[in-house]
């Protein structure tokens, strides 16, 4: 059977059934691993399939970000190991106590051969940061005062704080420089090809090295498709050998790789930094007493869930996962010293105290995403809550709902993000804590006001932690270049030496 008739096969049994008959087709084509090292390196990314998205105007998200990213080039960019690396800018300086940067840009074109200009990279960045702008990054760039042009081949990002952390942001795909029509930017590649799930992209001419007449025009296998797909897809098209690449798995489809027998070579866990947990965007009823919000944390095993996933994630309680740029240590939960029992039997006491003043079941709504690892986290988590007295039920992540999952890798190490995301309904307290570090006006007032607000979102009990974000690959020997990092990021132009 060809590997479109085993896929539509899949597509069209039950639900129930789907992981079932996946595990079987994973494990009998299981195998020899080897791939040739030629002609073009096959991308799935688990997603919709690639679209040029503009960043002002929606979320780019999954396979988008990733076309994004490859087409399309900011100031900065992330290389291999999530580290910044020039991009638009060749190089850059920081000066006035970290008010201002100035980046002098490379010699870069345009699609049709003509040249990125300093005018043109201010205008499309001021447009990112708009008011109307829908950039995602926009909330976290409001200490930029004004970004403008000096020459044409270099411009300022002057600040109304210092924010040591900027290049980090400037180097996210959001922030790439897009050209008017949208579908390119000044690289690293060219969109040569689109198909309906797929883009084959062909490495753009670099105007600078092709003045010497030594550099040969890119090769085949310096071609990149991308292909997006659902993560069943992409694992039997790895399997069969007919793609280099698997990216973009989350805890979502944990279950269908965790059955495929993919051999150790070929599987790769990044160390990503950011929050999973879930965030109570409804205060209402019991979620109205911040000890009441306690309990649900209470009542999880964390241990035990993230044990029923991938081997060596690791579970946490604390919001940050280290002291990052906060004046203190991360803020650890009163009651995570407490022994399970402990935990458990406060917990049940405070529902049990409200339910007898209340006289009524208690029933919370839970956002989860589609997929077999949500079941598996619904059922840990519907679990623990029943057995503090509390009935669940599972629904959609756009729908109306008491808690919602939170799975997001963080774009910079900064101690305020993490708080943000996890305060998307907080108290006031709260809320000016994490607003007075927004606007401190030095580093120093600035880690202080981190400090403050990080006890702040403990004391608000917004946010229920249980680990950091679990993202995995699956990585054919030829992509000598892939390496895990904390931003679970790899671009499509550092995944194989072309040299060779």
């Amino acid at each position: 059977m060809t590997l479109a008739a085993r896929l539509h096969h899949r597509s069209s049994v039950r639900t129930g059934s789907k992981i079932g008959c996946l595990v079987w087709a994973v494990i009998l084509l299981a195998g020899c691993n080897q791939r040739s090292d030629v002609g073009p390196v096959v991308v799935s990314a688990i997603g919709a399939p690639p679209a040029m998205v503009d960043p002002a105007r929606a979320d780019p998200g999954g396979p988008s970000r990733l076309l994004l990213d490859s087409v399309a080039q900011g100031l900065v960019r992330l290389d291999a190991a999530g580290q910044i690396a020039p991009a638009l800018a060749e190089r850059w300086i920081v000066i006035d106590d970290g008010m201002s940067y100035i980046f002098r840009l490379r010699e870069a074109t345009w699609r049709d051969g003509s040249r990125v200009t300093a005018a043109q990279v201010v205008q499309r960045l001021r447009r990112q940061l708009a008011p109307r702008s829908r950039n995602t990054l926009r909330p976290y760039l409001t200490a930029i005062d004004e970004i403008v042009e000096m020459t044409p081949q270099v411009i300022e990002v002057r600040l109304k704080r210092p924010r040591p952390d900027l290049l980090k942001l400037f180097a996210q795909p959001e922030l790439a420089v897009i050209d008017e029509q949208l579908d390119s930017g000044s690289g690293p590649f060219r969109i040569e090809s689109r198909g309906k799930i797929s883009v084959l992209l062909r490495p753009a001419i670099d105007p600078v090295r092709a003045a010497d007449d030594e550099v040969a025009a890119p090769g085949p296998e310096q071609s990149v498709q991308v292909i997006g797909e659902r993560a069943s897809r992409a694992i039997v098209r790895f399997i069969e050998r007919q793609s280099d690449l698997v990216t973009g798995g989350t805890f979502v489809d944990w279950p269908l790789i965790a059955a495929a027998s993919v051999a150790p070579a070929n599987f790769r866990i990044d160390p990503a930094a950011g929050l999973f947990g879930l965030a109570i965007v409804n205060r209402d009823g019991f979620l109205a007493d911040a000890q009441n919000r306690v309990a649900l944390a209470q009542a999880i095993d964390r241990d035990a869930l993230v044990a029923a996933f991938a081997p060596g994630w690791a579970a946490t309680t604390q919001i940050l996962p280290d002291q990052l740029d906060s004046a203190a240590p991360p803020t650890v939960p009163a009651w995570a010293s407490l022994t399970a029992v402990e935990q458990r039997n406060g917990a049940r006491a405070r529902v049990r105290r409200w339910k007898d003043t209340h006289n009524g079941p208690l029933t919370l709504r839970i956002a989860l995403p589609k997929g077999s690892g949500s079941t598996i986290l619904f059922g840990f988590i519907g679990a623990a809550f029943q057995s503090i007295g509390i009935e669940t039920r599972r629904v959609g992540m756009t729908e109306a709902a008491d808690l919602r999952l939170v799975d997001t890798v963080a774009p910079y190490d900064s101690a305020r993000w993490y708080l943000a995301m996890a305060c998307q309904l907080c108290g006031t307290a709260a809320q000016e804590a994490l607003t007075n570090a927004r606007d401190a006006n030095s580093l120093a007032e600035r880690a202080q006001n981190i400090a403050e607000a990080d006890a702040a979102v403990d004391q608000d009990a917004a946010f229920i932690v249980i680990a950091r974000p679990l993202r995995w690959s699956l990585v054919a020997l030829r992509l000598r270049q892939w390496q895990g990092n904390s931003r679970a990021w790899h671009p499509l132009n550092a995944l194989r030496d072309n040299s060779q």
